[in-house]
């Protein structure tokens, strides 16, 4: 390895070590609070030292947010429908698969939706998480699972509904809730069952999102009982 490529990687290393330390420097003093010089004391190096990888907390929190996003885009992007898939399981699954990166990634979480400061500064956010959903939602209305809508409203809607259930379980861990999964499978099929043209059990709950168990593909008609004489 040439001394050049020895640079590059230590360099690499130490941007990573600085986004890290910011990363939960950020959670732990939120964005007001955190400055540079803090940061530096926190990992052994001068504030000179910080300006040479990064000029400001604003670009810091640029770098973090991205790859926030990142990470949620990923998420995201592992929900592929199964064959012949109920689209509306495909709906929950991806709303599924979003709680379950908060969760899981609770300062990733707070980094790119709970956090403040710095907006002014920060390039326009990946929207590929938000068009998915999107997406998703438009499959149910052109398959006739949704009634006719305008596609923005439900999936700010239905973003709504999983930010909300998220970022409480992220910010109220001391909270006594009821079993997470419970709490998570209860506000997306409320969320989602009060839009479809046939509401059916559709099932899709647990872990991140990526199992599928569904009832029925169709709607189930209910019959009543014939009256007595």
């Amino acid at each position: 390895m040439n001394i050049q490529r020895i640079r590059e990687n230590n360099k690499a290393e130490i941007r990573s070590l600085i986004l890290g330390s910011a990363r939960k420097g950020l959670v732990r003093q939120g964005y007001e609070n955190f400055s540079l010089r803090n940061l530096a004391q926190q990992i052994g190096y001068s504030p000179a030292a910080i300006y040479r990888y990064f000029k400001s907390k604003d670009e810091i929190f640029a770098c973090l947010t991205r790859e926030s996003f990142d990470l949620l885009i990923k998420a995201s992007s592992s929900i592929v429908p199964e064959p012949d898939e109920d689209p509306v399981s495909v709906l929950k699954r991806g709303m599924h698969a979003y709680v379950a990166f908060g969760l899981e990634n609770p300062d990733h979480y707070r980094i790119a939706f709970l956090l403040g400061g710095g907006e002014a500064n920060v390039p326009q956010r990946p929207r590929a998480a938000y068009d998915a959903l999107r997406a998703r939602i438009q499959r149910c209305i052109d398959g006739g699972r949704i009634g006719r809508a305008d596609a923005d409203l439900l999936a700010q809607s239905l973003w709504a509904a999983a930010h909300g259930v998220t970022s409480l379980l992220v910010q109220r861990p001391s909270f006594p809730w009821v079993a997470r999964s419970k709490l998570v499978d209860r506000v997306i099929d409320s969320a989602v069952d009060a839009l479809l043209v046939h509401p059916q059990a559709v099932y899709t709950g647990g872990g991140n999102g990526n199992r599928i168990i569904s009832k029925s593909s169709t709607a189930r008609k209910l019959t009543r009982a014939p009256a007595r004489a």
